[in-house]
């Protein structure tokens, strides 16, 4: 049996429970047609008799019966009897014994020969006249025959229904299954062939079936994704680093093969520094979002004064502003506070303004502003710079992606995707604001303490 499919399973369950059922009704029916039958009998026995009296009367001392008294009807025999039992009207079956003795008012079997009977008798005193007997019989044999005869075409039906059953069954539960088989297509596809892309899309459904079905898809839509994501990040970080790599190697063997001087070595030697800086600076911020992804990375909560960091991360950036000619415009309420992680925060003020320098419009402006008002602590990093198409707002939280690839030679695309999970880490929200070659704005939101 555990080598069935359910499929299999189902079906037979299915036929022998229809069977079963199918055998409990027909044997209801037999006996409450048996029943029926027997009853009907013998209150039609009982109907003959007493409409008999109807047509018996005497004259003169003797009896007459109408001529109209049916003696016969529908396998039931009627006859009448003087008070001796000497026969007056009437008949009997051939095969019966009618010897049998009357007894008044009951309906008996009585065995006669290789048959069985049923009989009624009624005892009446006819005025005039003196004791009278009415007695019908009837064949009990015959209601019998009929059942057996009904119960031997049930057996003869019988396998035919049990084959309909099983037939109908299996479409069914092939029917039924056919999602289930549809699934494992699916599922077989996608380990045969890697193609994340395949979907079962077997519609709107409310059982349990088309559920799993979409939840399956669900499944397979994150499993793309999070291979996208790693494929493309195994592509990027391996760009990022190629460059820094290839710069090192490129000045050591110039410095082996060319460097006459000490200047022209330690020149060489700063150009390897500042690369191998760039690569730990990478490393360390995959790092930091690897342990995010894990749960691994801890805060050390404090309380900490945002506006103080905001003011002081803005004055640092000044330099590397006006270098592109940018104004740095700052609109910060003094003394707004909270609880967060001090380098943390520190760290999204400088990635978000620094990401502001570098896509804003040379000789622009940007604005750095920080408030608290009902309840809310609200933070906004806006340029007037490139802008962002609409289509890329949401990827601007992806790692290494960048707007312009042509001015990423100061970052990785990384500090954006920090930033998020910062904000979110402290229970906030970031969302960005951005028009085509007019300019970004990104808000984000704390609950005050």
């Amino acid at each position: 049996m555990r080598r069935l499919s359910i499929q299999l399973k189902v079906t037979l369950w299915f036929t022998l429970l229809m069977v079963l059922l199918v055998s409990i009704v027909l044997a209801f029916l037999f006996s409450l047609g048996a029943q029926s039958a027997l009853e009907g009998t013998k209150s039609q026995m009982m109907d003959m008799v007493a409409a008999a009296w109807h047509e018996i009367g005497s004259d003169d001392g003797a009896i007459e019966i109408d001529d109209d008294l049916e003696y016969f009807k529908d396998g039931i025999y009627l006859s009448v009897y003087d008070g001796g039992g000497v026969p007056l009207y009437g008949a009997v079956p051939r095969d019966f014994d009618n010897s049998a003795v009357f007894a008044p008012n009951d309906l008996r079997t009585i065995p006669s020969g290789e048959k069985s009977w049923y009989v009624y008798d009624e005892q009446k005193q006819v005025y005039g006249y003196g004791t009278v007997w009415i007695r019908s019989v009837a064949e009990a044999d015959q209601i019998d025959s009929t059942i057996s005869t009904l119960f031997r075409f049930a057996w003869i039906i019988l396998p035919f229904f049990v084959l309909f059953a099983a037939v109908g069954g299996y479409l069914i539960t092939r029917r039924a299954f056919r999602p289930v088989r549809r699934i494992i297509q699916t599922a077989k596809e996608i380990g045969e062939g890697d193609d994340l892309s395949r979907r079962i899309a077997l519609g709107e459904g409310r059982d349990e079936i088309y559920t799993l079905a979409a939840e399956f898809d669900r499944m397979f839509a994150r499993l793309e994704k999070a291979f996208e994501t790693e494929k493309q990040f195994t592509s990027d970080a391996s760009h990022e680093l190629r460059t820094p790599t290839t710069v090192i190697i490129s000045q050591c063997e110039y410095a082996i093969e060319n460097a006459q001087t000490l200047d022209e070595a330690k020149e060489a030697l700063a150009a390897v520094l500042n690369q191998a800086e760039k690569m730990a600076a990478l490393i360390s911020q995959l790092l930091m979002l690897a342990r995010a992804d894990k749960g691994h990375e801890k805060l050390h909560f404090e309380t900490v004064n945002l506006s103080d960091l905001a003011s002081m991360v803005a004055e640092q950036q000044q330099e590397n502003a006006e270098k592109r000619g940018i104004r740095i415009e700052t609109n910060i309420q003094p003394d707004i506070e909270m609880l967060g992680d001090e380098t943390m925060l520190m760290r999204m003020w400088i990635n978000l303004i620094e990401n502001g320098i570098k896509y804003g419009r040379e000789n622009g402006w940007l604005n750095v502003q920080l408030t608290q008002k009902d309840g809310t602590i609200q933070g906004c990093v806006q340029d007037n710079g490139i802008g962002i198409a609409p289509e890329n707002l949401e990827r601007v939280w992806e790692r290494f992606w960048q707007a312009d690839p042509a001015r990423s030679a100061s970052g990785a695309g990384l500090g954006l995707s920090m930033v998020k999970w910062i904000v979110e880490a402290h229970g906030g929200e970031i969302y960005v604001e951005s028009t085509l070659g007019q300019g970004t704005a990104f808000t984000f939101s704390f609950p005050c303490p």
